[in-house]
């Protein structure tokens, strides 16, 4: 990178920070490609830099062009005042008191764009530890990078010239993986508390390390997140427990005091053993289940099922001397409440708590495959619906990961899924057919007696060979003709049905056995 400027001034932001700082231009060539930035991201700059207002994206958009990721969605901060930003674009809406108006792009499509413009600004004291008392607007890029909460996000890009400015060292932090607060760490974490947990977050997300006078602070100030809304934990943890790793997002946040404030009930099993089936107590057991889903790419509800699995494990631990080990008797029934009441206090909607506790129920779903039915398993399925069962089965591959097992799916497993899908399929029978008895006897006159469900199984016959004759109008026709026919002759075209019936279930339980290799 080449130095454009060096500049030495003073600047105050927050109320707090005190700074004679290098200001720092620098080409960010090596850095970021300008075609990296989309177009209508790029328009929204240059209008406010034409208008004769600086314009820079800012944040994690910076961040993650540098670590030469695709942004989710982008920032921009201006020296421009929000009555001003709004009268450069057609469309805007602007709703809140921090000076953030949402400028929509693509109004003309079907879909719209909302990219957010904030004035740059200054901020007072934090008294309720998540909000400023009062918001000041600037006409100085310092000011506004000296507020943020980590030098990473710190960094601020100006598109009209291609330039870098980095006040704060962000971008070698950003090099090194370093999660850094700007400015002293005490001050920054005492102004948002929520910043504690966005570290944590930030960590599991990006697979950074958090800078050791952070952690201290962390640890000295953890007890702040009582003052934080549910809501915002919630979706903090929520975004630790979607990174790539959510394991050692949740034993960093143990290690620093934060997870008693989100879910204590996780850190109960820690040194609680279990028996010999399992290689770790419940605690790494829960995380290892939690970071196999992870691996997996499974979605947030299996997740959460799988973080909380063994979530009361160590409260029904008992010691049975006839067996010489520990028993869990009946941890799935009282977790699946404790979950419940878990995601309620975290505030999370009531559709992904039924979920969730359910499959918490649930995930202990028989133990001996020889003594498993089909009619057991359809009660499963019937308690847990279809749309749930085969994530189900994905908690219990966690399940089995997280007690320190291969990855190489076992009989019994497979057996499991084997079943699954047998339970699901469509069964082979006469409600196949555009047709019932009561039709049958309606067209063709007949009363009620055997000979209705021979017609029955020799209408099947036919249309197991040919499934397009599957029609009302072709079953009615055929319907009349074979009660026209002899007992006797109806009899063996029924007993055809029956057979041609045994033939495609055996020929669909082959293909199943086959698919899951058992």
């Amino acid at each position: 990178s080449e130095d454009r400027s060096d500049i030495h001034f003073t600047t105050r932001a927050s109320g707090i920070c005190y700074n004679t700082v290098k200001y720092r231009f620098m080409l960010a060539s090596q850095y970021i490609q300008s075609e990296q930035i989309p177009k209508d991201i790029r328009a929204v700059a240059l209008t406010l830099e034409i208008a004769g207002f600086e314009a820079y994206l800012v944040g994690g958009c910076v961040r993650d062009m540098i670590m030469n990721k695709t942004p989710k969605d982008y920032d921009l901060t201006t020296s421009a005042k929000p009555e001003e930003i709004i009268a450069l674009f057609p469309k805007t809406f602007y709703e809140n008191e921090f000076g953030t108006v949402g400028v929509v792009v693509n109004h003309e499509l079907e879909t719209e764009q909302i990219v957010e413009v904030t004035p740059f600004r200054t901020e007072s004291m934090y008294s309720d530890n998540r909000h400023p008392d009062v918001v000041s607007f600037s006409n100085n890029i310092a000011d506004d990078l000296c507020r943020r909460d980590f030098t990473m996000n710190a960094v601020a890009y100006r598109v009209s010239t291609n330039e870098l400015i980095d006040l704060h060292e962000g971008i070698g932090d950003i090099l090194s993986q370093t999660i850094r607060t700007v400015g002293n760490p005490n001050e920054r974490f005492g102004e948002d508390a929520l910043r504690l947990l966005r570290a944590v977050r930030f960590s599991a997300q990006l697979g950074f390390h958090v800078e050791q006078s952070a952690k201290a602070a962390i640890t000295e100030l953890a007890y702040k997140l009582q003052d934080i809304s549910k809501e915002r934990i919630r979706d903090e943890f929520v975004r630790i427990i979607e990174s790539d790793q959510p394991m050692a997002g949740l034993i960093l946040a143990h290690e620093l005091g934060l997870l008693q404030y989100i879910v204590p009930e996780l850190e109960n099993g820690i040194g609680v053993t279990q028996n010999q089936a399992h290689s770790y107590d419940v605690w790494e057991h829960n995380l290892r289940t939690l970071q196999h889903a992870a691996d997996m790419k499974w979605p947030l509800h299996v997740r959460l099922s799988a973080i909380f699995h063994d979530i009361s494990k160590p409260e029904t631990r008992r010691f049975s001397a006839e067996k010489k080990q520990y028993t869990f008797y009946g941890h799935d029934v009282v977790g699946g409440r404790v979950t419940r009441e878990i995601m309620k206090r975290l505030k999370f909607s009531k559709e992904l708590t039924d979920q969730v506790s359910l499959f918490v129920r649930w995930h202990m779903f028989f133990s001996d495959t020889e003594e498993i039915s089909l009619s057991a398993v359809r009660r499963l399925i019937a308690h847990v619906g279809k749309q749930n069962v085969w994530d189900l089965m994905d908690l219990r591959v966690c399940d089995r990961i997280g007690t320190g097992r291969p990855k190489a799916e076992p009989y019994r497993l497979r057996k499991y899924k084997a079943m699954v899908e047998q339970a699901m399929r469509d069964p082979v029978t006469v409600g196949m057919l555009q047709i019932d008895g009561a039709r049958i006897m309606e067209v063709t006159h007949e009363t009620p007696g055997p000979k209705i469900g021979y017609v029955l199984h020799a209408l099947l016959e036919e249309v197991l060979e040919d499934p397009s004759k599957n029609t009302s109008e072709y079953l009615e026709k055929q319907a009349v003709l074979h009660m026209k026919r002899d007992l006797v002759e109806l009899k063996a075209l029924s007993d055809q049905g029956k057979q041609k019936k045994e033939e495609v279930e055996g020929y669909e339980l082959k293909e199943i056995h086959k698919k899951f290799k058992i």
